[in-house]
């Protein structure tokens, strides 16, 4: 992998304040463009907010220690590791076991708040101050910090497209390259550890690329926590797509099984299936 940032220099930015979260990020690099991602959305994350940063990789060797840990320690002012926390688990397996990843870091966020965090999505800012503060509030359980239908920024990113936004903190840059698509269930949720915990965590049933985006949320509604949304946009930093990030997943035929059979599901009976649910056993 390789890539030709042009980060020069970052504007001095006052940080927003989100101490009680933890943003998890679970990644594989997978292609060139990845790689850019991820160093864009951390670079911006580490820039613009006082939080907790929770990165893992799992793949059968580090990308992110080897190529995106130099460029961010280059463009990032006092570089990224205050309050940021990398870690690096070895495999051979071909696909991604996102649902796993993500338990496992949920259960080593050390904050009240988590933000499960798609490492090619950036919001506007002022949404996740929203989100954060409706959780610290008590508002709500869980939010989802953009709108439901035509709410997604696709943005055909480039290094240029991407250095000029981070070096001038300025969304127009995104905007000159972005087109108007649909918005639902991914990207990224605000909730509260202990509810996510509470609800049965991910369903590490889903394996890879599968609907389990479309599943947690209709488990945290079915269930009776409350749901809020920011109605604005997420831009979305496109990237090339393999098993792991489209329909060619080969575990795709039993993770469709898997939603069929739980969206029928009523309260009681989905009570009932995640309490007896093998995964969570190595949580207790």
């Amino acid at each position: 992998h390789q890539t030709l940032f042009l980060i020069v220099g970052q504007l001095k930015i006052m940080k927003i304040d989100l101490k009680q979260a933890t943003f998890i990020i679970p990644i594989r690099i997978e292609s060139p463009d990845r790689l850019r991602n991820i160093i864009t959305t951390t670079a911006f994350l580490v820039e613009n907010f006082d939080t907790n940063i929770m990165v893992k990789e799992v793949d059968h060797y580090s990308v992110f220690e080897k190529q995106a840990i130099p460029i961010l320690d280059e463009i990032v002012e006092g570089g990224i590791w205050k309050n940021f926390d990398f870690s690096f688990e070895k495999t051979d397996q071909p696909l991604f076991y996102k649902t796993k990843i993500l338990n496992e870091m949920i259960m080593k966020a050390d904050t009240d708040i988590v933000i499960s965090y798609d490492c090619d999505a950036i919001l506007p800012k002022k949404s996740y101050k929203i989100a954060y503060d409706y959780i610290v509030n008590g508002e709500f359980d869980v939010v989802y910090p953009y709108g439901h239908g035509m709410y997604q920024k696709q943005v055909a990113a480039t290094d240029e497209i991407v250095s000029n936004f981070l070096n001038a903190n300025d969304y127009s840059h995104l905007d000159s390259v972005s087109k108007i698509h649909t918005s639902d269930f991914g990207w990224m949720q605000f909730f509260k550890k202990q509810d996510y915990i509470d609800m049965g965590m991910h369903n590490e049933n889903f394996k890879a690329y599968a609907p389990e985006d479309k599943e947690i949320y209709h488990r945290f509604t079915k269930l009776g926590y409350n749901v809020g949304r920011i109605n604005d946009y997420v831009y979305h930093l496109e990237h090339s797509r393999g098993e792991n990030s489209w329909f060619s997943n080969p575990h795709m035929e039993d993770n469709q099984l898997e939603w069929i059979k739980l969206i029928k599901m009523n309260k009681e009976q989905l009570i009932e299936y995640y309490s007896n649910q093998e995964y969570l056993k190595k949580y207790d």
